[in-house]
Formats: C-alpha cells, sequence, structure tokens
C-alpha cells in the first residue's frame, strides 16, 4: 500500500474501527445474533451498566429507569443482524440453493466463499453460478439475469453428509471473515472507512461508545433513558416492534445508515443524517425539528433525507402503531448492502450528534 495511505494498523486505536472490527468476527444473521448479543452484554457490563434481554432476543440497557411504561421515555437503537442467505433446498448432488434474508443481491456479493451456519457448527463453500464460457444458442440467459435462482453454494458435500452436519433448509449463510475488512483507503486527513455491510454494526458501535460516554459521566441524560440492540431488522423489524410495544416509549430513535440513493439530496462529507421520510412513513416533525436543534448545539452540519427504496426499525415500529414518534439518526454510506464506504469522521460526528441530543435543555 503507498505510503500516502492510512492502513488498518495505523488506525486501529481508533474506538470505532476496533469495535468494528471485533464484531466483523461474529456472524449475525437474522434469527442467529445470539452470539452478538453475547459480546454486547459483555462489553456493556464492563461499562458498569446492567443488560437484560427480552423473549426475542433483543438487548435492553436500562440507562434512566422509568416509573411506569409510557412515562417520557426515550429508546435509542441499533439492529444486531446482518443482510444473509438462508438455505432453501438441498440438492441431490449437495448443492445449496439460497434465497436472500434481508437486501443480499447477488451482485453485490459475486462468487465467493461464504459460511453456513448449521444446527451446531458451521462448514464452509463456495457461491456458485457456472461457466461463463455459455453461448447463447446454448442458454438463452447466458447474460446472467441477476437473481438468486441462478445461483447456488458449493460444498463438496453430499446431501447426506450436509445432513450429518446439521446443514438444513433454514441454515443460514454469511460471507466468511476472510475480506470483509475494516479497511482504511483515501486521505489520511479524511479517511474511508470500508467493510462488507456497516448495517448495522457500526451503530452498534456508535450505542456501545454513547454508553462509554454516559459511564464517564461526559453527558448526564435526565430523561428516562433505555438503549437497546434488537434482532431481526432485515426481516421485518420484528424485534423493535416487539420492543416498542413492550417499553411504549414517547420517542424511539433508530441508530442506522443512510443510503446514498440517487434521489436523496446527500453527500459523503454533509455530517450527520437523519431521515424525514421512507417507504413506510413520514417520520416525526417535532423529533426533526429536535435534532436539528442538536445539530446546531455541536456545530455540525444535518442532511434530511427522502428514501423510496428503504425502511427502519423505526418506521416498521410507526407502521404497526408501536410508537407516537420515531426517528433514524445515522451516517451516510455508499455501496448499501455490499461492501459499504463511509467517512472515517461520519461516526465521531454522529456521536456527537447523539450526546447533543441527550445533553437537551430542558423545556
Amino acid at each position: 500500500m503507498p505510503a500516502s495511505l492510512p492502513s488498518f494498523s495505523a488506525a486501529a486505536d481508533h474506538p470505532a474501527v476496533s469495535l468494528l472490527a471485533r464484531l466483523l468476527e461474529i456472524p449475525s444473521p437474522p434469527g442467529r445474533e445470539q452470539a452478538t448479543a453475547a459480546f454486547l452484554q459483555e462489553q456493556i457490563r464492563a461499562l458498569g451498566f446492567e443488560p437484560g434481554t427480552d423473549g426475542t432476543g433483543n438487548v435492553i440497557v436500562p440507562v434512566v429507569p422509568t416509573t411506569q411504561p409510557g412515562d417520557g421515555l426515550t429508546v435509542l437503537a441499533a439492529h444486531m443482524d446482518e443482510i444473509a442467505l438462508v438455505v432453501s433446498r438441498i440438492e441431490p448432488d449437495g448443492r445449496l440453493r439460497v434465497v436472500r434474508s434481508g437486501g443480499l443481491f447477488p451482485f453485490k456479493l459475486g462468487e465467493r466463499m461464504v459460511e453456513i451456519l448449521g444446527d451446531e457448527g458451521s462448514i464452509q463453500g463456495v457461491v456458485s453460478s457456472g461457466t461463463g464460457h455459455v453461448s447463447k444458442e446454448a442458454s438463452p440467459q447466458s447474460d446472467r439475469a441477476v437473481s438468486w435462482h441462478s445461483y447456488w453454494i458449493t460444498t463438496g458435500l453430499s446431501k447426506e453428509e450436509l445432513a450429518e452436519k446439521g446443514i438444513h433448509p433454514g441454515a443460514a449463510v454469511v460471507p466468511i471473515r476472510d475480506g470483509r475488512g475494516p479497511y482504511l483507503i483515501g486521505s489520511p486527513s479524511d479517511p474511508l472507512l470500508a467493510a462488507w455491510t456497516f448495517d448495522d454494526r457500526m451503530g452498534v458501535v456508535t450505542l456501545l461508545r454513547l454508553l462509554e460516554a454516559i459511564s464517564r459521566n461526559e453527558i448526564v441524560p435526565t430523561r428516562p433513558l433505555t438503549i437497546a440492540f434488537t434482532v431481526h431488522e432485515e426481516g421485518g423489524a420484528h424485534g423493535a416492534k416487539y420492543l416498542n410495544h413492550a417499553l411504549r416509549p414517547s420517542v424511539f430513535v433508530a441508530v442506522d445508515g443512510c443510503p446514498l440513493a440517487p434521489e436523496a439530496d446527500l453527500t459523503l462529507k454533509g455530517g450527520p443524517v437523519i431521515w424525514a421520510k421512507d417507504l413506510k412513513a413520514n417520520y416525526s416533525f417535532p423529533l426533526i425539528r429536535r435534532f436539528q436543534a442538536a445539530a446546531d448545539r455541536a456545530g455540525l452540519p444535518l442532511q434530511r433525507a427522502v428514501l423510496e427504496h428503504a425502511w427502519s426499525d423505526a418506521s416498521a415500529s410507526y407502521d404497526v402503531g408501536a410508537v407516537p414518534q420515531m426517528m433514524v439518526a445515522g451516517y451516510v454510506r455508499e455501496n448499501s448492502h455490499g461492501f459499504e464506504v463511509a467517512r472515517l469522521h461520519a461516526f465521531d460526528e454522529l456521536l456527537d450528534l447523539l450526546k447533543s441530543f441527550l445533553n437537551e435543555p430542558a423545556e
């Protein structure tokens, strides 16, 4: 790597990078977030908080407890799951057919090594699409329509051997750890961070750093506050819906990334972002104003996104009437649901925005 470019090792002590690297070690597909949850509980206890869990597997950290549900509670949450694949069928020759779990498309993953999570352990395989040396006469689909129906996973094992290893329909599939990142590229003064999907590990990282700031008394929240790490966002936001029905917060803020979508007026260098509208809902105008005020207090530029083809834990919860006011606060990322890229400084700016929001002056 040229000397002018920062290496990962040169910035490994940045808290966001080092935490992301540890989280990238842990497969966390929808429905299989238990290892991530265990890691987070260990980190949270080390900060002096006592996390709890609920029936879905959400990790819940009461920071400023409420006396009763709905008592002006604010919940900040990031989801623990990542986009993945699910085995749908096992062919007689042992090929694994797959469907996506969340927004994972073949052109984002390509032919690469993956880990298949079985009942007890895991095995490796390679995402395959066959030879490229095919004439149109031999195969009318030789231009490779982008669909998982044209792909399979090669494991080298028979159907019977796969069954012995606990690989059945429903098994989750994620890229292996090698090659996930993180990497730093670009200018040393304002580097870009790249990794296989920040979604939503970097939201998780931000909330861990926020808990650390609270534990050090850098900020002292005065309103009821819970920080949560939810399950199964990619599969329909089940964890957030369950959490919000149970806690009945007044405000729910999903801490997540924001795609650099063509229809959105966003840039990587434009500062933190809040969502104004997405596929499921218009976001709460009173919260938009509060976040703008928080950004102004912190001296941060604030971007607003309108997204036609995205939704969040927040809007999905609002859509089912589980929360009265909701917002997404996050960072802008390129190559969403793929090998994502964002400014490293964007994660510090997001943390500063959330600190300012929690330090909101009393009315």
